[in-house]
């Protein structure tokens, strides 16, 4: 019993929660331009380092060149990203998190349309204060830190 090639139905929906629940975890691709697999291959090295690259691969199963804007797309398990999005390898590091998060929300049956994307915010500030404590690299650390000071700066309840 494979993974769901899409998820988008009741069942297709259900068959990737059970998958999921038994451990499931995806071979995760990288589709586009050398330039844009390199720079997304130096955001899930920061992923790793963080570990948070297990939480990844049970989420998404891909990552793609696209021309327009930067999206989750769930029924295909998969992050669309522009090459202006994979610019900072820090940002999009976090995005990526972001993005795996609201992936398992919608998995799980959460309401997007209730609150938001507040959760998978939440889930990227985590990733980037892991990141930022566990990293060696004080340049690392520093762009984390103003990262961290941006999203501060926005309020949840």
């Amino acid at each position: 019993m494979g993974f769901p090639e899409r998820v988008y139905t009741v069942e297709e929906v259900k068959k990737a929660r059970a998958l999921i629940a038994k451990g499931y975890k995806h071979r995760l691709r990288v589709v586009g331009s050398q330039d844009f697999k390199r720079k997304v291959k130096e955001a899930l090295k920061l992923i790793k380092a963080a570990k948070y690259y297990s939480f990844l691969r049970t989420y998404i199963r891909q990552i793609r060149e696209i021309g327009g804007l930067s999206q989750l797309r769930e029924a295909e398990v998969a992050i669309w990203a522009n090459k202006y999005a994979v610019a900072d390898p820090i940002e999009v590091a976090s995005f990526i998190i972001q993005k795996a998060q609201q992936m398992k929300d919608f998995i799980e049956g959460k309401l997007y349309y209730d609150k938001g994307e507040i959760g998978a915010v939440k889930k990227r500030i985590e990733f980037l204060e892991t990141l930022r404590d566990t990293i060696k690299d004080q340049a690392v650390k520093k762009k984390c830190e103003e990262n961290l000071k941006r999203w501060a700066e926005l309020t949840f309840p």
